[in-house]
């Protein structure tokens, strides 16, 4: 179970002045190659004691602040990020020989932001984000699909939902992107993006 890869390398001429412009211009690749949810990224968190944990979320925003995915906050990786305010983000693209490794620190998007978004999501989804205690434990599937029948008595379609308080934004800021290209005989290009105090620096990683 070894595939050989044999795509073109990634070069430091060929990299953007920023991580942010990079990331655009790889995941205009990554979408436009066919790719399934180019957008799914597994995140990963650790608790106060340092134990990881890993989940795929979506992508839903990004700019020069950071990048954002939304869930509720009383989740695990919701918890720990209260805990250990820190995440690693992983862009898989297998299919194209490419990851994208993003790393740093995270804070809550502001309400507005959230509720912002909130409204762009299907119906069905604004219900489920109100159903769902992401994380805790059920007694059984007839428990989740009673809560979600009460909430479409209560909010039919075309009512408006209100974003859930517990419910909301996370922003990793990055301080570290790598931008990691699959080549031939497992030597790899791996080339990192370094925030410092003027700017962001890149360097070259043994693969």
């Amino acid at each position: 179970m070894r595939a050989s890869y044999r795509a073109d390398g990634l070069l430091e001429a060929d990299l953007a002045p920023d991580p942010y412009a990079q990331f655009a211009r790889w995941l205009a690749d990554a979408t436009g190659s066919g790719l399934h949810e180019p957008n799914a990224m597994v995140v990963s968190t650790a608790d106060a004691e340092g134990r990881p944990s890993s989940r795929t979320v979506l992508l839903k925003q990004y700019d020069e602040r950071g990048f954002v995915f939304f869930t509720n906050y009383g989740s695990r990786k919701g918890r720990e990020l209260e805990a250990n305010p820190y995440a690693s983000l992983l862009f898989p693209w297998h299919g194209i020989a490419r990851q994208v490794i993003i790393s740093g620190r995270v804070e809550k998007t502001g309400r507005d932001e959230t509720a912002a978004y909130f409204r762009t999501r299907p119906h069905g989804s604004q219900l489920g984000a109100w159903a769902s205690d992401q994380s805790a434990v059920l007694s059984s599937r007839e428990e989740l699909d009673r809560l979600y029948a009460d909430l479409v008595a209560r909010y039919p379609e075309g009512e408006d939902v209100p974003a859930p308080p517990a419910w909301g934004g996370f922003r990793v800021a990055p301080e570290t992107v790598e931008f990691w290209q699959g080549r031939e005989n497992r030597l790899h290009d791996r080339l990192r993006y370094v925030r410092g105090d003027d700017g962001w620096r890149t360097e070259r990683l043994c693969p």
